[in-house]
């Protein structure tokens, strides 16, 4: 963790700092990781982000850390296992969303080659960098991101709103949403 460093104003306690500091708005091109985030973005739904922090290391045991694969062959007495886990958010449509998604997750994977070669396209390949003062000028969802919630529900996917989609480009660096005074801005 980085002393006496000014961070985006929602980094407030030692888990969100940690991964404001190492994870949030660096680019993610590792399929695993993507799937992980992706579905840990769906979970977060109606939560905050601290909640699914504190859940993760017990997201990653309960979902085989999440192996795309393992998750796609997941059945009832597998589901009824995970709902009824403390360690994570026992919501019933969660849960199925996270099979459901594995499954169109591998089908973008053999269309595609990758699921990275798919979702960075919808910023072009490269992350875009913005330029918010305060974390207040942040928005909730973009063009971009209504274009990957519309092609990922045409998938097949659930929970991956527009407001999902848009969390889950700042977590894997697609945007970068660093404010000016952070010290993990980048300039253009």
């Amino acid at each position: 963790m980085h002393e006496n460093h000014t961070r985006c104003a929602w980094a407030r306690n030692e888990l969100a700092i940690c991964y404001h500091d190492e994870e949030w708005g660096v680019p993610v091109h590792d399929d695993r990781l993507l799937f992980e985030f992706l579905i840990l973005e769906g979970a977060q739904a109606g939560l905050s982000w601290d909640t699914i922090l504190k859940k993760r290391d017990n997201y990653r045991r309960a979902f085989d850390h999440f192996d795309a694969r393992k998750v796609a062959r997941y059945n009832e007495k597998k589901v009824a296992a995970l709902l009824a886990d403390p360690g994570i958010v026992r919501n019933r449509l969660k849960v199925a969303s996270a099979v459901q998604n594995a499954n169109a997750f591998l089908a973008v994977q053999k269309e595609f080659g990758t699921f990275d070669a798919y979702i960075w396209q919808f910023v072009g390949g490269k992350p875009r960098i913005n330029h918010w003062k305060t974390i207040q000028e942040l928005p909730a969802r973009t063009a971009e991101s209504d274009a990957m919630s519309k092609d990922l529900l045409k998938r097949g996917f659930k929970f991956v709103g527009s407001t999902i989609c848009y969390a889950f480009m700042q977590a894997v660096g697609m945007v970068n949403d660093h404010t000016a005074d952070c010290f993990r801005r980048t300039s253009p």
